[in-house]
């Protein structure tokens, strides 16, 4: 079974989990007081890197047991430890999943584009979106990371484009890689007259240039956002889990294409993060995805900017 098959049935799994746990309404007598009714809690985080205006934006969460077959990380007595160790009392791996609006210019940039709803997610991106002031007509390009269907799942809805208006940018390698996958040929298909390919290292946009992070796909890539001095590193999925990535980069996940690959890059990312003070954006890191990496001990830690 290869990455993206793993990852559709991971998708049905929590979905199917998600139901069976959630829980059961219970009546309330009718002389109970009303419960203050909760804060909202915005989903959406707006800032700068330099003079580019940037803007994450919450798409939902994936929540993973932490067990076998159910979390892509397999030494499952590791993660274990990384979680108990850092207050997480439940056993499972809490992946936030927030693309970022760019606004560069005239260029109205998308960075990935959620799950379309699917891997046990909420589909909060298109509400996000119009909460940020954007509709989807005015995005004039999409960059793709990398062809995962929690990336990817939000480029069509119904059977038509989300952004029609928008230029789909990624790898060459990704895209031949993602015309291969038979669960992705609906999206291939409507995408396929507005995608445009570079190869990795290219300048997408006066303030945006495609960084390398090999391993996880076939043509996956980060992207370097730079302004006045200011950088921001999209990291994608060189880094899945705050915690246990960033923690114990060593550990196989199963995700990966080329684990070995994949795992060199997790730890070259890291010590340039600490060494240079770099702001990263995790996509799949605790909303809003803003904070840089510190060393701590023998390893590295996430520092989530306030």
């Amino acid at each position: 079974m290869n990455v993206h098959a793993r990852l559709a049935a991971a998708s049905l799994m929590l979905m199917t989990l998600a139901a069976a746990c959630s829980p059961q309404t219970e009546k309330t007598a009718e002389t109970a007081p009303a419960a203050p009714a909760a804060a909202p809690i915005s989903d959406t985080h707006a800032f700068r890197i330099g003079q580019v205006e940037a803007v994450a934006l919450r798409d939902g969460t994936i929540v993973l047991t932490n067990a076998e077959e159910q979390s892509p990380w397999s030494a499952v007595s590791d993660v274990a430890t990384v979680l108990t160790a850092n207050g997480v009392t439940d056993n499972r791996i809490h992946l936030s999943v927030q693309p970022l609006l760019v606004k560069d210019g005239e260029r109205v940039v998308l960075i990935d584009t959620g799950a379309g709803g699917q891997m046990g997610t909420e589909n909060k991106l298109p509400a996000s979106l119009a909460a940020a002031g954007v509709q989807p007509a005015q995005v004039t390009d999409i960059l793709i990371s990398h062809a995962h269907g929690d990336h990817v799942g939000g480029l069509v809805a119904n059977g038509a484009l989300v952004y029609p208006n928008a230029t789909v940018r990624m790898t060459a390698a990704e895209w031949a890689a993602m015309q291969g996958e038979n669960e992705l040929q609906p999206i291939v298909r409507l995408i396929r007259p507005k995608v445009e390919t570079f190869e990795p290292g290219a300048s997408i946009s006066p303030a945006i240039t495609a960084l390398p992070l090999p391993g996880h796909t076939a043509g996956h890539t980060g992207y370097e956002i730079a302004n006045g001095g200011a950088r921001l590193i999209y990291v994608g999925d060189a880094l899945h889990s705050s915690l246990i990535s960033v923690q114990r980069p060593e550990l196989v996940n199963r995700w990966d294409l080329d684990s070995a690959t994949a795992i060199a890059t997790r730890q070259a990312l890291l010590e340039r993060g600490a060494s240079q003070n770099l702001l990263f954006y995790g996509v799949h890191f605790p909303f809003p995805g803003l904070g840089r990496i510190q060393r701590r001990d023998d390893g590295f830690v996430w520092a989530p900017q306030p």
